[in-house]
């Protein structure tokens, strides 16, 4: 559920800080006053589209906070995520160069597990859905998220692209024999040439150092032995000066224990000393001179760079484009085997064909379930006798299935159902969204769902028909609610005023939680415009009232 949402310079909100309560509650105000910007704020902590333009005229950044509680269906993704709750804090910032930064309960986000999360937190119906419907992609989704096919549809998308190219594959097979078998003798060239080298992965580093070391094995040789020279000669050596110094500094320290530190350090200097020169000399006696070696290493060096010309990459990549070359010419072996392609492609094609079977299945048993639904909703929303039918007709194979999916309506008893675009008005194709978006609802698993004025279009009656249907899912969930309707609104358990004014030259948009009296005053003028008389608040008192009930 949601609590609470802080809203810092969005759009023309310079700061709200509103908390949220279990049940329906619903957001009005006058055309403009910035009521959706609510709706847009918590879709951008959700994960949402957002750029610079979102940010108040002449703020820094714009900063919105969304607090949740985590509901039980979000425990498996918040363990995978290494999260906790019960408390959910999604954050999301975005600065004048539209940089954006998101936080979940403190910890860097990238928006797409905003999105993630705010799926299993937040449902949103906009105003525009009606119009979604008259789209066949539209309605076929719908269909799938109501009964629960998406992954099924996924699948069956999947499969389809696994058949095309099954099926390509088969196909270049057939139309290019020729060039197929150029192909293959290439490669096998190619292989063969790259195996007699046998290019090991990590060679070419461990071989430089080789050829280098045997090169200039005289020069390391005479370094080597200048090095014990000045360390271990018999004149003038590091060993016998540090001999020297303990021996004074011994004679010494019976006059001023301070030096025995300094002793220390020059006994570990050394024995460090007398280590190097004996490591030395172990050096020097493994490091000999060896033409042979030399020449080995470097015709193998000459061979690797020719193998490296030849196919114009560096050295030390030749093991791994071995590797490359053989897994191309196992695909142009198994590429000429027509048989074997044609068996792939009728596997492909079976195992598509059983999915999306499956799916047409499970899509006639929901599309039967979901009309006779809508249906009935339909004569609770002043369409008597109106039916809404979902027809499954057979199609081409596709990647959303073997049908074709079609949305029919008959607004009144007696008249044909026809399709949803070429029938429905204005009124009813509303209508018919909303019990959609209701029926859809009373079916979710998130906690929170929203409303954005998806009542646009009806009144009167049908509009109280609207307000209960939304309490009476407030009782199941946290239902908010965008309307300009005063009939929906005094079914709510709860009332905001969005209000906008001009202060310093700015325009600026308020959201205030109404008491029961601002609350009356807030219907009548939704009523009966800018002009309040006591009729207008009479009626206003009886909706609420009426609207509690």
């Amino acid at each position: 559920m949601l609590r609470a949402l802080h809203i810092r310079d969005f759009v023309i909100v310079d700061r709200a800080d509103i908390a949220f309560d279990a049940g329906f509650t619903v957001f009005s105000g006058e055309t403009g006053a910035g009521k959706s910007i609510l709706i847009d704020a918590l879709a951008l902590a959700l994960g949402g589209r957002g750029d610079a333009t979102l940010i108040r005229q002449d703020a820094a950044r714009t900063d919105i906070s969304a607090v949740f509680n985590a509901p039980g269906a979000a425990a498996d993704w918040l363990a995978e995520q290494a999260l906790e709750g019960p408390e959910l804090i999604l954050r999301r910032v975005i600065d004048p160069q539209g940089r954006s930064k998101a936080w979940i309960n403190g910890v860097p986000a990238t928006l797409s597990q905003l999105r993630d999360l705010g799926a299993l937190l937040v449902d949103i119906h906009g105003q525009h859905a009606h119009q979604s419907l008259l789209q066949s992609a539209s309605q076929r989704d719908l269909l799938d998220a109501q009964g629960g096919h998406t992954h099924q549809a996924r699948a069956v998308q999947q499969a389809w692209s696994d058949w095309r190219q099954a099926q390509a594959a088969l196909e270049n097979a057939r139309d290019d024999a020729a060039g197929q078998t150029a192909l293959l003798e290439r490669l096998s060239a190619d292989v063969a040439w790259l195996d007699e080298l046998a290019p090991g992965p990590d060679e070419w580093p461990t071989l430089c150092a080789r050829q280098s070391r045997l090169a200039h094995a005289q020069a390391l040789l005479a370094g080597a032995g200048q090095a014990v020279e000045a360390l271990d000669g018999e004149s003038g050596s590091a060993a016998q000066a540090l001999h020297a110094a303990l021996q004074s500094l011994h004679a010494l320290v019976r006059h001023d224990p301070t030096l025995e530190e300094h002793i220390q350090t020059l006994e570990s200097a050394r024995i460090l000393c007398a280590e190097t020169i004996s490591g030395l000399n172990a050096y020097a006696d493994r490091l000999e001179p060896d033409p042979d070696a030399l020449a080995q290493a470097d015709a193998r060096m000459s061979r690797m760079f020719e193998a490296a010309r030849r196919f114009h990459i560096e050295p030390d990549a030749l093991a791994e484009h071995l590797d490359t070359l053989r897994g191309r010419l196992s695909e142009a072996e198994a590429g000429q085997d027509i048989e074997a392609l044609e068996h792939a492609c009728r596997q492909a094609e079976a195992h598509y064909l059983e999915l999306a079977r499956a799916l047409g299945d499970a899509r006639r048993a929901m599309a039967a379930q979901l009309a006779a639904q809508v249906t009935a909703a339909m004569q609770a929303l002043s369409m008597d006798g109106g039916v809404f039918e979902i027809v499954l007709a057979d199609g081409k194979p596709s990647a959303h299935g073997l049908e074709t999916i079609e949305f029919l309506v008959a607004g009144h008893a007696g008249v044909p159902s026809r399709p949803l675009s070429r029938v429905a008005s204005g009124g009813e194709l509303a209508r018919i969204s909303l019990a959609l978006s209701v029926i859809a609802s009373q079916a979710a698993r998130v906690p929170t769902l929203i409303f954005d004025e998806v009542d646009a279009g009806i009144g009167g009656a049908v509009a109280e028909v609207v307000g209960r249907l939304l309490r009476e899912l407030g009782m199941r969930h946290q239902v908010l609610c965008v309307t300009h309707l005063p009939q929906v609104a005094a079914c709510a358990a709860r009332h905001f005023q969005v209000s906008k004014a001009t202060r310093e030259g700015r325009t600026l948009s308020a959201i205030e939680p109404l008491d029961e009296e601002s609350r009356t005053e807030e219907i009548a003028r939704m009523l009966g415009g800018l002009k309040m008389t006591n009729a207008s608040r009479a009626h206003a008192r009886e909706m609420l009232a009426s609207g509690q009930r």
